[in-house]
């Protein structure tokens, strides 16, 4: 339900009125002055228009009753970027560059937060690529605006959690896992840098001249693209779903502890189940796949954000009665705004500890717990870091801190959600968490490692092709200078490497 229909503000007679004509309202002190809005009535009605200016109004903000100069926001319901555009060209309206064209979901969280809320990528209405509205004579053509070219790293694209072509990269991202599965590392990275670079796109695919000019888009992405563009939906990626190899190792890589290896074998030896797996007395399992099989359901089932900061605020207790002074920082998924992940990953670091209390920390910590009763499954990987070493060249190295894989045993009464208290069966669940322990002069760039995605990986590449350097969760080296450069942030990362800086929530590639 709209939030903004729980607001009353009395009966309202509906009568006809012409659009910008002038409405009538009790003045109200207007507190945020940089801001004029401008509410579009095509799609909302009268009715409702009126109500959303009157409580803008009332919140402090200033509404305007007819589009001026002065607007520096319009904000429409129902439409997209471009049909605004067309609006204001039917209207002999030429827009300014710097007009910000908003979805009503913005005023809403401005509604509910009493103020100005940040805008996000999910509020801008998009405008189609290379489609101006058609000129209506007598009229002023106002033209979408110009799409910058769009490279082919994507630490330097934005990437929001806002995807504009979920169908294609849904189907990108199935044939990529394929491949993955099937060790054909070429295939795997094709399909991920398609994948990665559509979901950046701020705007919807809707023919293949919307394709034109767009990197990391083969002939055989482009031959998908236009399938599922024609039949709605992809044949290859249906195919795949399909699959017996695929479904199988797919089912037996659900299993905490088994990698392609494992599942290869499962499924030459005629496995389809788990539970034949399970039930087989010649197999012999590790103990993190014991644990594996043991937490199944809970494990396999996402973890949610309440969930996540209850892990959160469990671990940073539990760290800070050892280590007063550390810092510890949620990262993955869940740093760059998802709201659901199936592990938790944290980084530990401390500006005060010695290298005897860091090599001890994850050590105590998990002790503490298993006196608790929470930990149920741990495994602990010594530092091998070398602080003077080079950065590894491959794109994908794994790091060399000190690092804890473990499951906790999750009280539900820790979880601050409305569900939380609806839950049935057990009263905890088990979470998958990873506890990285880094030197506090490295933190800048294990941060930006553990940060993850499709994204660090493009850093790391580009790096190593467009500046001559070598950078990976421990360090950033200058090969021309031959010289590490050192960071307090990753701010500092992106401006040695001469790129703009990016926020987590823009790193969703």
């Amino acid at each position: 339900m709209d939030p903004l229909q729980a607001v009353h503000l009395g009966p309202r007679k509906k009568r006809p009125r012409q659009l910008g004509a002038p409405v009538a309202s009790t003045p109200y002190d207007i507190r945020f002055r940089d801001l004029v809005l401008f509410i579009l009535e095509k799609k909302m009605g009268t009715t409702r228009r009126a109500f959303l200016m009157e409580l803008a109004r009332r919140k402090g903000f200033r509404v305007e009753n007819e589009l001026s100069d002065s607007v520096t926001h319009i904000v429409a319901e129902n439409n997209s970027g471009s049909d605004v555009l067309e609006w204001l060209q039917l209207q002999n309206i030429k827009a300014s560059s710097e007009l910000e064209l908003l979805d009503i979901s913005w005023l809403i969280e401005c509604m509910g937060a009493g103020k100005p809320v940040e805008m996000m990528g999910r509020h801008q209405l998009v405008v189609k690529r290379n489609s101006s509205p058609s000129p209506v004579p007598g009229s002023q053509n106002v033209p979408a605006p110009a799409v910058q070219k769009i490279s082919q790293y994507a630490c330097q694209r934005r990437t929001t959690l806002n995807n504009y072509n979920q169908l294609f990269t849904d189907a990108l991202d199935i044939l990529a896992e394929n491949d993955e599965l099937r060790e054909n590392e070429g295939s795997c990275l094709a399909f991920m840098r398609a994948s990665s670079v559509l979901k950046s796109l701020p705007f919807p695919i809707t023919s293949m001249k919307d394709t034109e000019g767009i990197p990391c888009l083969g002939d055989k992405v482009k031959s998908i693209i236009e399938g599922i563009i024609e039949d709605g939906e992809s044949s290859e990626a249906k195919a795949v779903l399909n699959d017996e190899r695929y479904k199988s190792f797919k089912l037996f890589t659900s299993v905490f502890g088994v990698g392609l290896k494992t599942a290869e074998k499962w499924f030459r030896m005629g496995f389809r189940t788990l539970s034949k797996i399970q039930s087989d007395k010649s197999l012999r399992f590790t103990q993190m796949q014991k644990a594996g099989f043991l937490y199944y359901e809970d494990l396999v089932s996402c973890v949610n954000r309440p969930e996540a900061e209850a892990v959160s605020l469990l671990v940073k207790e539990a760290v800070v009665t050892f280590l007063p002074g550390a810092l510890v920082t949620m990262t993955g998924g869940f740093r760059r705004g998802k709201m659901t992940g199936h592990d938790v990953d944290f980084l530990i670091t401390s500006p005060e500890a010695t290298e005897d209390q860091e090599q001890q920390l994850l050590h105590k910590v998990t002790d503490f717990w298993k006196q608790q009763g929470l930990l149920l499954y741990c495994d602990i990987l010594e530092s091998t870091f070398e602080k003077f070493k080079q950065p590894s060249r491959k794109v994908d190295a794994l790091d060399h801190f000190q690092k804890c894989f473990l499951i906790l045993k999750l009280d539900r009464g820790r979880v601050h959600s409305e569900k939380s208290g609806q839950q049935e069966g057990k009263g905890w669940k088990a979470i998958r968490v990873d506890l990285v322990m880094c030197p506090y002069d490295r933190r800048a760039f294990a941060l930006l490692g553990w940060t993850g995605s499709r994204f660090e990986r493009d850093l790391r590449r580009y790096a190593t092709h467009e500046r001559k350097m070598m950078l990976d969760n421990h360090a950033l080296y200058d090969r021309t200078k031959r010289v590490f450069l050192e960071a307090e942030s990753e701010e500092e990362i992106f401006a040695h490497l001469g790129l703009d800086y990016i926020e987590p929530w823009e790193r969703n590639a």
